[in-house]
């Protein structure tokens, strides 16, 4: 119990190699994919989820509600925590999986879209998600909400040096396109190149791709839009992107 709390923050999920999931949707996710290693659950929670404990092979502790409320990161706990660890998957193992679809974010700080892109992601096909640079963790609370369970379905890989990330998905045969604001392409023209194997680049929500990763890509890629805005939100454009490359393929 004092080892799963201390997986709230970012060093002990680090120092672990575990982290926690919290309510019924992402606890169910975890034990769908084999990723929880054990539950933490309240009297009362036990009989609301007693059909998706029946199915649980992993141990189950039950603790008080005050117990619940320190594992818990949200105002009102659900009562129900599992303790994962992560699925063993490099960037090594993605890249030798010659994948058709890579999601590379880069310096994607927010919680919500760093979720967001991740259930993108998997909703459209992507065989994983890099998170590149200085990009939240993964398993941070917020962002496993955000991605709704699919944090668990798609695999999510950090790579410190994006620069290398999206090279080393270029010498694998995959095109880079990165979206940006200033890009030398529309996104209407790039539409039938999607048919092959692509790594799509995405830019953090303040300040967009540096330079010296847009200059990597392939394409530097904006999208055309009608209204007076000058960008948009990062998992806004994703989903463009990604629905048009997921057509393609398909």
């Amino acid at each position: 119990m004092v080892a799963a709390a201390k997986l709230h923050r970012h060093a002990g999920r680090k120092r672990a190699g575990r982290f926690l999931a919290e309510g019924p949707n992402l606890v169910e996710a975890a034990l769908r994919w084999g990723t929880a290693r054990e539950l933490f659950i309240t009297d009362s929670a036990a009989a609301r989820f007693d059909t998706l404990l029946a199915a649980v092979d992993v141990p189950v502790h039950l603790v008080t509600e005050r117990a619940a409320k320190a594992l818990s990161d949200t105002v009102t706990p659900v009562g129900l925590v599992a303790v994962c660890e992560p699925a063993p998957v490099t960037f090594a193992d993605v890249v030798a999986q010659r994948p058709a679809l890579v999601v590379v974010a880069v310096g994607i700080s927010e919680p919500g879209n760093a979720g967001t892109l991740i259930r993108l992601s998997h909703a459209m096909g992507a065989a994983a998600v890099v998170l590149a640079g200085h990009s939240v963790d993964p398993h941070n609370a917020k962002c496993l909400r955000a991605s709704a369970g699919s944090a668990f379905a798609v695999p999510v890989v950090v790579q410190d040096d994006p620069a290398a990330a999206v090279e080393t998905l270029s010498a694998a045969g995959l095109q880079i396109f990165a979206t940006t604001v200033d890009g030398d392409t529309a996104l209407d023209d790039a539409e039938p190149l999607l048919t092959a194997p692509t790594a799509w680049v995405f830019g953090a929500e303040a300040h967009g791709l540096p330079p010296e990763i847009a200059t990597l890509a392939d394409r530097r890629v904006f999208i055309s839009t009608p209204g007076d805005v000058e960008s948009l939100n990062v998992a806004t454009a994703a989903a463009i992107c990604l629905y048009l490359s997921s057509r393609a393929q398909r």
